[in-house]
């Protein structure tokens, strides 16, 4: 039995200068087939959404070192001991060394899975869509509870010495979104909060922060006055002890939406696969840093892109949004 190569810190940071960039693979063959949205070098034959494995077997990965990468972090370093426990659970099922990459950015991860240089990833939320049609990932796996309940919230915060009481006070405000691509931080809002009479933009200054960390600190420091933001995250910092929930106020938040994404590549053998989703699915959270991070749950529950992402495409089209790289970026 192999053992993991994971350390206590991260090996090497995937940013985009360090991964090969998407224009070489403009060469690459053009794929004579059904697709939907996937780039042109991916096909979807059955319709369901994500890129089909390669018909030629000599075309199927089969690495004996899996690179595997949670999505972008204020602090990775925290996050590669969170996930120590899984990546020698992930290892030993799969009877491979498992090394962990903290990334820098979403672009980053994306283009690594694209490069072939990442094997399995968690992917935020909104840009899921786009490492499925631009990176060939296959989503299948989200942490969730016993009984089958996943999930997060867009939560719209302010400073409870702001004077902000509801989202009508945001007019002529300056409102930290964290990315483009984010749902809950950019993209929900934008397509929500119309409909309940402040539009984006329009109705208040947007300024990105560039995560959903900073964005909350930035309302407990003032420097926003208030911040859209994922509820998970939230919860996540004020169990750290990084802000204190005394100094904010909740003023809006919205129905539940999928939470990231577990995936692997599509061009992974099909054996290979079978043993890193056992290693999901046989995963027990209780007792481990993992699971004391991500209070409430308990295992990786199966998912589909199709289905389970629908409402985040519905988002994205109402915003324009297009899975380009330019769009990720």
């Amino acid at each position: 039995m192999t053992t993991s190569c994971f350390s206590k810190r991260p090996l090497a940071m995937l940013t985009a200068a360090s991964l090969l960039p998407f224009a070489l693979f403009s060469t690459q063959a053009l794929a004579n087939c059904e697709r939907g949205d996937l780039d042109t070098i991916y096909c979807d034959e059955d319709g369901d959404m994500v890129a089909d494995r390669p018909s030629d077997e000599s075309q199927w990965a089969n690495p004996s070192t899996l690179i595997f990468a949670y999505t972008p972090v204020e602090d990775p370093a925290i996050y590669t001991d969170i996930w120590q426990p899984f990546i020698d659970h992930l290892s030993e099922v799969t009877e491979r060394n498992v090394r962990f990459f903290a990334v820098q950015s979403n672009a980053a991860q994306v283009e690594a899975m694209r490069s072939g240089r990442l094997h399995i990833a968690g992917f935020s939320t909104g840009p899921t869509p786009f490492a499925v049609n631009l990176a060939g990932a296959v989503p299948f796996a989200l942490m969730g509870s016993d009984d089958g309940q996943f999930g997060y919230t867009l939560q719209m915060f302010t400073h409870v010495d702001s004077g902000i009481e509801s989202l009508e006070d945001l007019k002529g405000k300056r409102v930290a979104h964290t990315s483009p691509t984010s749902n809950s931080g950019n993209l929900a809002p934008r397509a929500l909060l119309p409909e309940l009479g402040i539009t984006p933009e329009e109705d208040y200054e947007v300024v990105y922060s560039g995560s959903h960390d900073q964005s909350m600190l930035g309302v407990v420091a003032r420097d926003y006055d208030a911040a859209p933001v994922a509820s998970e995250v939230v919860e996540r910092m004020a169990a750290r002890g990084l802000y204190d929930e005394e100094d904010v106020r909740l003023i809006y938040e919205s129905d539940r939406f999928p939470t990231t994404s577990y995936n692997y590549a599509h061009n992974l053998h099909p054996d290979l696969v079978e043993k890193i989703e056992e290693a999901f699915f046989t995963f027990d959270f209780v007792g481990t840093e993992l699971g004391n991070e991500f209070e409430g749950v308990e295992k990786f529950i199966p998912i589909n892109y199709q289905d389970n992402w629908q409402v985040i495409r519905t988002i994205q089209a109402a915003n324009g949004v297009r899975y380009t790289r330019e769009n990720l970026e």
